[in-house]
């Protein structure tokens, strides 16, 4: 599969919190419905489009009343980020697409916020390259490290965090 095929996979608010609910915890689609309050048959065919690009993959198979359940997990989002990976091309429909499921996400998590540490940043700079390239390989390591540490949905001692960050190079204005 393709980044253009996992972004379109990605496309989609549910497919979202299916990728984070899975960073922390294999979990079966009713599993998974019941904690994002969703219908197992939903959570499923999500979960299918996931896991035919590769996003997420099963783990486990569980035997339960005489028939089988499938857990899944995500791991890829713990990989350590590659600053000199090829640049991934999306049409300009894709990218909206897939920045509209982000912006539903965010505000989904906007409204559940409550007091502890937080960052906000936003901001349109002109860098030098390298002070670039060291930016985005900060960000990068803190995403790797934020998902290697996620804990099953509910594990005593935790509390559920959010972190968005989309890093990008800007064309040139005229």
């Amino acid at each position: 599969m393709t980044s253009l095929d996992e972004l379109r996979a990605t496309a989609h608010p549910l497919r979202l919190r299916l990728l984070s609910l899975l960073t922390g915890a294999a979990l079966s689609a009713a599993e998974a419905g019941r904690e994002l309050g969703v219908s197992q048959a939903s959570a499923s065919y999500h979960l299918r489009v996931l896991e035919r690009v590769g996003l997420v993959r099963v783990v486990e198979i569980v035997r339960l009343r005489g028939g089988e359940a499938k857990r899944y997990r995500h791991e890829a989002s713990s990989r350590r980020y590659d600053v000199d990976a090829p640049a991934r091309t999306r049409s300009p429909e894709d990218e909206a697409e897939y920045v509209e499921a982000l912006v539903a996400e965010l505000r989904r998590r906007a409204g559940l916020r409550t007091d502890g540490p937080a960052l906000s940043t936003d901001a349109e700079l002109w860098l030098d390259p390298a002070v670039w390239r060291r930016v985005v390989q900060h960000v990068g390591e803190a995403s790797a490290l934020l998902h290697a540490a996620a804990q099953p949905p509910r594990t005593p001692g935790t509390r559920p965090v959010s972190m968005t960050a989309a890093l990008f190079p800007l064309r040139t204005p005229r």
